[in-house]
């Protein structure tokens, strides 16, 4: 007679370990990426303090821009657009993509929606070209070119790229927190910035900035676990504590004060008020197309850079900078695109601010399921999601910034100047643009043509001849009056 098979013996589980973890682990994968659940935790919490401000700042942006009719979107219910379409987008790329980028509200994509697009045609007409470039970076992600044009970025250009968003985001912390501010036209100088609001300190804001940066830094030299979002929440009790005992004339966006009343109901007026084609009849065919263009291409770089710049961070890319399973992501950041144009919260991307987690050991999706789950929560809580003044936030971009490039500068290949020095304009031309897209685009277009002088032109990939010329076309749209 045939032996039966020996019973399978079950793994032994870790100690404390339940079935639901058991489910979580493996789904996530957590303990495979070096992760644990607190980590994902701490991770989900910071990266939501970090980008909280878009709950805020984007209504303002929008808000205060009319259409063609003089129309304005209200502002609680773009508060509640905004929460809802970065809940869900944010949950949407953690279950599908599992990486621990969150996304939101682009800043810079609101703008040209508010500014260039809106004030030419109604508001649904410029919603409508946002959901049309989302669904056209969908396609791309389909027909696999927009992972050939992230496999055919040179390995150095793709860590001056995460580099680059290192610097970025330390200049937007120091910039949000009042550390530095812009300098106005009115004072006819060529510098650009200030230390402080005159060139000085001053204020209790800026004090709690610099608290949490060294409390921050002290942290992390000292591998605390938890080290970013301690300082947040430590310095938002202090910011509480020292508004309420002294006269503060101002602390930027958010005021830190307890609400009278924490619960706000939302208003979700604004979901689905977009329309598809209108905004061709106001403006015709070819500007319409225009219009798209600039924000698919606003959409698709910046989201390119913070993807390569977070993943690489979180040590999710293999030995070529390349991550695996890369077009669930990309597929989930253009549908988060339309879905913030039928939102009408303006288009959603992925946060460069998801570096706060991952400095805090986030390495999973999970991280975005908690992220996504207070975003979930402020729409009913928008009052106290709103409390954490960006002097408490914005101490982890400084400190992320300094991981980012102290992790990355190293592996460029400096002694190759057709490298080194498109790797010098993408860092630099990130944060003095204010822009990723920028940095990217002229970072490209100086690699294929130092490759091209140096007599390496068939070294340079063809989707980098494709794009680079496209950047060139956008940069000379405005001399052609084609904007």
């Amino acid at each position: 007679m045939p032996t039966s098979a020996p019973a399978k013996v079950p793994a032994p589980e870790q100690p404390g370990a339940t079935p639901l973890f058991g489910a979580l682990d493996r789904y996530f994968r957590i303990t495979e990426r070096g992760s644990t659940l607190p980590r994902e935790i701490r991770g989900g919490f910071a990266t939501f303090f970090a980008m909280a401000y878009i709950i805020v700042l984007n209504p303002i942006i929008l808000g205060s821009a009319k259409d063609m009719y003089g129309h304005q979107l209200d502002n609680g219910q773009l508060v509640t657009a905004t929460c809802v379409t970065a809940a869900f987008t944010t949950l949407l790329m953690g279950v599908i993509g599992n990486v621990p980028i969150a996304l939101a509200a682009g800043l810079g994509v609101n703008s040209v929606v508010a500014l260039q697009l809106a004030p030419r045609m109604s508001w649904a007409d410029a919603m409508g070209m946002v959901v049309l470039a989302g669904f056209v970076v969908m396609l791309l992600v389909a027909t696999g070119l927009r992972e050939r044009v992230m496999n055919a970025v040179p390995f150095g250009l793709r860590k001056a790229i995460s580099i680059g968003i290192g610097l970025f985001i330390m200049l937007i912390g120091l910039v949000d927190s009042g550390f530095v501010s812009r300098i106005p036209d009115a004072a006819h100088t060529t510098v650009p910035l200030q230390l402080g609001a005159d060139g000085h300190l001053n204020g209790w804001p800026v004090l709690v900035f610099i608290l949490g940066a060294l409390l921050t830094l002290a942290l992390i030299t000292r591998k605390v676990p938890g080290a970013i979002l301690i300082s947040i929440v430590a310095m938002t009790v202090l910011a509480l504590i020292i508004n309420a005992v002294a006269t503060i004339p101002s602390w930027g966006l958010t005021t830190p004060e307890w609400p009278g009343n924490p619960v706000a109901t939302p208003d979700f007026g604004l979901i689905g008020e977009f329309s598809l084609f209108g905004g061709f009849g106001k403006v015709g065919v070819l500007t319409g197309i225009l219009f798209v263009f600039t924000v698919l291409l606003s959409c698709f770089f910046d989201a390119m850079g913070t993807i390569m710049g977070v993943s690489d961070e979180a040590k999710l890319t293999n030995a070529k900078g390349e991550m695996p399973g890369i077009n669930k992501v990309l597929f989930v950041d253009g549908l988060a695109v339309a879905a913030g144009g039928a939102s009408s919260s303006s288009a959603t991307t992925a946060f460069v601010e998801s570096t706060a987690g991952v400095g805090e050991g986030a390495r999973t999706g999970f991280a975005n399921i908690v992220t996504g789950g207070l975003f979930t929560v402020a729409l009913f809580l928008t009052p106290v999601a709103t409390m954490v003044p960006s002097q408490a936030a914005t101490p982890a971009l400084l400190a992320v910034g300094f991981l980012i490039l102290a992790g990355s500068v190293k592996e460029i290949d400096w002694a190759d100047h057709t490298i080194a020095i498109p790797a010098f304009i993408t860092m630099v031309m990130m944060p003095f643009t204010y822009s990723i897209t920028n940095g990217i685009g002229m970072g490209f277009i100086t690699f294929v043509v130092l490759r091209l002088a140096a007599g390496r032109g068939r070294e340079v990939p063809a989707p980098m001849y494709v794009v680079s010329a496209v950047f060139a076309f956008y940069y000379l749209m405005p001399a052609l009056g084609l904007t």
